[in-house]
């Protein structure tokens, strides 16, 4: 997901993108449930003493806003992009857990087409519609579902934003329709130093979508905190 930030960051920061329990080269997930607050843990073990600059997407948000929570003091500055601060609508939580009964009859291949099509812009470029394909297909069966789930029974944390004492980022594409701009905005409008960026033309997967924008959003923000 990171492949894009990581090279091009490389001279402003140190830059480390890390497999979160399950997913990547990380070892195989035993839990049946896997919770934001656990992954914030993992986070915040991770990071250690030297405080960080955070940068997450979608549920990797959703930790995020965990960490702020458990964890403030390993937190230096927070990049939210493509998230949102509120739970799941029942709608919602329904949805998810019809989404693990396909992964768990028919594996996460069979998601790949609907997650493009909620994920995407719909003039995504080649590459990113091919690597969005690559992240699904190289995901476990096992831990779509943990995380799916986690995903679901996780706690509104929009009363936490005004509690932000960090600089953060807020970031949305332009036409994410799993994370609107709305919703950013009212994030931002909540956290008391914020920075607010519409990336055009980029749905979900903005670090994906549009690289060169989310990157350059990235290093005027840090430039502005350091």
């Amino acid at each position: 997901m990171w492949l894009d930030q990581v090279e091009a960051l490389s001279e402003t920061r140190r830059c480390v993108a890390l497999d979160l329990p399950g997913f990547g080269r990380s070892d195989p997930l035993r839990e049946r449930v896997l919770s934001m607050g656990r992954l914030a843990d993992d986070l915040a073990e991770f990071i250690g003493d030297e405080p960080a600059d955070v940068v997450a997407l979608s549920m990797g948000g959703y930790a995020a806003l965990a960490l702020w929570e458990r964890h403030p003091q390993v937190v230096r500055t927070l990049s939210l992009l493509d998230t949102r601060s509120g739970e799941d609508s029942e709608e919602g939580r329904t949805g998810r857990r019809q989404m693990a009964e396909q992964v768990a009859d028919r594996g996460t291949a069979s998601l790949v087409d609907g997650l493009a099509a909620a994920m995407l812009a719909r003039g995504a470029s080649v590459a990113a519609r091919a690597r969005l394909r690559g992240m699904i297909e190289a995901t476990a069966p096992e831990t779509v579902v943990a995380a799916l789930e986690g995903m679901a029974r996780r706690p509104d944390r929009t009363g936490l934003l005004a509690t932000i004492s960090v600089p953060t980022l807020v970031l949305a594409g332009e036409e994410d329709r799993l994370a609107p701009p709305a919703v950013a905005e009212a994030m931002a409008a909540l956290i008391p130093d914020s920075t607010l960026v519409i990336v055009p033309g980029a749905g979900h997967m903005a670090p994906v979508e549009a690289p060169d924008l989310v990157n350059d959003a990235l290093r005027q923000f840090w430039r502005r905190v350091d």
